[in-house]
C-alpha cells in the first residue's frame, strides 16, 4: 500500500480522556513512526464532576486533555459543546468539519456508531461526515490544504467492548501497545479529576485499572500482552485497506 502523502492523525472523541482510554497507545504509536497527533473533543466535560460547578471542571479538564496529549507532542482541540447535550446538527457538525479542514487528517479515530452514551455516537456521526465532506472547497470558510482527502477511518472500542445491548463488539484490527501501555497509563492519568467522578457515576473506582483490564483482554485475542482493537469504516469513499494493520502488524478479524 501507499503511505498518505501527509503523516496526521486525529481523533475526535466526546469528552477528555476518551482518547487516552480508547485509543491513547494507537496515537502514541503513530507518534513514534512521526505522525502528527491531534487530539479534539467534542465537549469540555462540564459535568464530569459531583462538587465543581461547569466552568471550573471544564477549565480543569481542557487543562488535563492538553497536558496529556503535549506528552507526545500533539494538539488538543475542543468544540465547545455541552456534556450530555452533543447533538448531529448544522452548527455542530459545522465545527467537526472546520475542525477537518485546519487539521486535514490523513487518519481519523472516533468513537464507535453503537456506544452505552449518546455523546459518543452523535460524535461517531459527526466524524464520519466531517471526514467525507471536509475536502470538498466550498464546505468551509477554512483554507482547504492541498493534500485534504477523505482520510482512513476507524472505531474505537466501545467501554466494556460491547454493543449498548451488551452484545460483543468484533474488531477488525488490533494495534499492539504492549511497550506503549506505561505511556498510554501516563496519559490517562493527567485526567486525575475524573476518579471520583467515574467512581460516583460508573461505579469504576480505578479507570486506569480499568484501562489495563480491557487492554490486557484485546492483548490476548492480538497475541500480545496488551493491544487496542478498532473496527474500520470500508464504506465508499473511506480507503479500504487496513493501515494500522499495514504499520503495526495488528491481527485483521
Amino acid at each position: 500500500m501507499k503511505m498518505p502523502e501527509k503523516k496526521i492523525a486525529l481523533a475526535l472523541m466526546a469528552h477528555p480522556d476518551d482518547a487516552e482510554m480508547m485509543c491513547a497507545g494507537t496515537l502514541i504509536r503513530l507518534a513514534e513512526a512521526g505522525w502528527e497527533i491531534h487530539i479534539a473533543t467534542a465537549a469540555p466535560g462540564d459535568c464530569g464532576t459531583m462538587t465543581e460547578n461547569c466552568w471550573d471542571i471544564s477549565c480543569t479538564r481542557t487543562n488535563e486533555a492538553r497536558k496529556a496529549v503535549s506528552l507526545i507532542g500533539g494538539t488538543y482541540h475542543c468544540l465547545d459543546e455541552r456534556d450530555g447535550l452533543v447533538v448531529y446538527d448544522k452548527p455542530t457538525l459545522q465545527k467537526a468539519i472546520d475542525l477537518f479542514r485546519v487539521v486535514a487528517p490523513t487518519l481519523a479515530l472516533t468513537h464507535t456508531p453503537a456506544d452505552y452514551m449518546m455523546d459518543h455516537v452523535m460524535v461517531s456521526m459527526l466524524a464520519r461526515a466531517a471526514s467525507f465532506i471536509y475536502s470538498a472547497p466550498n464546505v468551509s470558510r477554512h483554507p482547504r490544504a492541498e493534500h485534504s482527502t477523505v482520510p482512513y477511518l476507524y472505531y474505537c472500542d466501545p467501554v466494556d467492548m460491547t454493543d449498548p445491548l451488551g452484545n460483543p463488539v468484533e474488531p477488525t484490527t488490533y494495534v499492539n501497545i504492549t511497550d506503549q501501555l506505561e505511556k498510554k497509563t501516563e496519559m490517562l492519568a493527567c485526567h486525575a479529576s475524573q476518579r471520583e467522578w467515574l467512581r460516583a457515576q460508573h461505579g469504576m473506582d480505578e479507570y486506569i485499572d480499568t484501562m489495563k483490564r480491557y487492554a490486557a483482554e484485546r492483548g490476548e485475542q492480538a497475541g500480545a500482552q496488551a493491544a487496542e482493537a478498532f473496527i474500520q469504516h470500508r464504506g465508499h469513499p473511506n480507503p479500504a485497506d487496513d493501515i494500522l494493520a499495514e504499520l503495526f502488524g495488528g491481527k485483521k478479524g
